[in-house]
């Protein structure tokens, strides 16, 4: 089976769950990036010859075609040659701007949703609340329990839809937590939906009783600095670190040695909403508790009381009374992330994911 990943752009450091796609999907796999009109191949320096583009160039020309026909005439003689199979779409968003094209290739089409693409009110009400999407689709992905309901709400067919929650990299359950820190780490973009402020007004109570204990928060965003901004204000800069854009490896290496993940997402003022954080699932499945809130798909993969502890959004008293707990009582630490660790690779690994996919790509392939 040959498939064809159409994604918005290519690689986003924060998008790694579509890097999964591309890298364990075990058949040949075939990456387009770009939006409408300007979508090329990974690897490869054109999607056609020069002469082919001549003559897509001639016929626009000829019947006033729009500027994007160019290109989508070459994707479309690009997946022929490759004896496309399938068509995997990243974001319902992507789906919906590329009707026409996927349409006139004729080939089955899944569209993954991902998490701002079913949230967003505006996003969905430009999408037509996704009608033609729906109709045009085989199968459609959520990653979440509430997405699920929410496309259910805007229309998705039941029998289309499948929920299918990400998976963490392996190379996330070979962490040994240590526990050697009074140390918190969050990583992720610094977004209304993510509200890192939050996490920061909880751990301002936690500093006070505890003035060795540390926040690390990895990541950018448009937020950053009002966070930064906050840290002085409260006087912690010797107890919060903000570390950037960081790797895997080391994520890993400070999920090794701290005491829990923190993130405390909320639905932000224009609906936007998480999937599945997937750094909830990787510091979970390395054996940290997870301290969030109850927001989108974290309350289904986390167990409150038994793998993490959760709160209400916007519930900060309570995400500070819960990293309280954790500093005040390493056994029970230690319990939870055990507990994480087990559930995780139980119900949620990467082999599962990619399972499922992969079996919604093979039966849409022979729809």
């Amino acid at each position: 089976m040959n498939i064809a990943i159409f994604t918005p752009g290519q690689n986003p450091y924060s998008e790694t769950f579509i890097q999964a796609h591309k890298r364990y999907l075990k058949d040949q796999v075939f990456y387009y990036y770009g939006g409408k009109g300007h979508i090329r191949l990974e690897g490869t320096g054109s999607l056609v010859s020069k002469t082919k583009q001549w003559q897509y160039r001639i016929n626009r020309k000829l019947h006033r075609y729009p500027n994007s026909y160019i290109n989508e005439q070459a994707v479309l003689a690009s997946l022929k040659s490759h004896a496309i199979d399938v068509i995997l779409v990243e974001y319902g968003t992507h789906a919906y701007n590329l009707l026409n094209l996927l349409q006139a290739s004729g080939l089955s089409v899944v569209v993954h949703f991902h998490g701002y693409d079913a949230s967003v009110e505006a996003v969905v009400k430009k999408c037509g609340n996704y009608k033609a999407v729906f109709t045009l689709a085989s199968k459609v992905m959520a990653v979440s329990k509430s997405m699920e309901q929410m496309l259910l709400e805007l229309g998705c067919p039941r029998e289309k839809l499948i929920y299918n929650v990400y998976g963490p990299q392996p190379d996330f359950e070979t962490v040994k937590a240590s526990f050697t820190k009074k140390q918190f780490i969050g990583i992720g973009r610094f977004t209304d939906k993510k509200a890192p402020y939050y996490t920061l007004m909880a751990f301002k109570e936690v500093a006070t009783q505890h003035p060795d204990a540390k926040l690390l928060l990895a990541g950018e965003g448009v937020l950053k600095n009002m966070c930064q901004n906050l840290v002085t204000q409260y006087g912690l800069e010797a107890q919060v670190e903000f570390l950037g854009v960081i790797t895997p490896e080391e994520y890993r290496a400070l999920l090794s040695e701290s005491l829990a993940f923190v993130q405390h997402s909320i639905t932000a003022t224009n609906g936007d909403m998480e999937g599945t954080p997937l750094a909830v699932l990787e510091a979970s499945v390395a054996g940290l508790p997870v301290i969030a809130s109850m927001h989108a798909g974290i309350p289904d993969v986390i167990i409150h009381g038994k793998t993490g502890l959760l709160c209400e959004e916007h519930d900060v008293g309570t995400m500070s009374e819960n990293m309280l707990k954790l500093l005040d009582d390493i056994v029970f630490a230690k319990q939870l992330g055990l507990a994480g660790k087990a559930h995780i690779k139980s119900h949620y690994t990467m082999e599962r994911h990619i399972r499922v996919l992969q079996e919604v790509l093979e039966q849409a392939s022979k729809a």
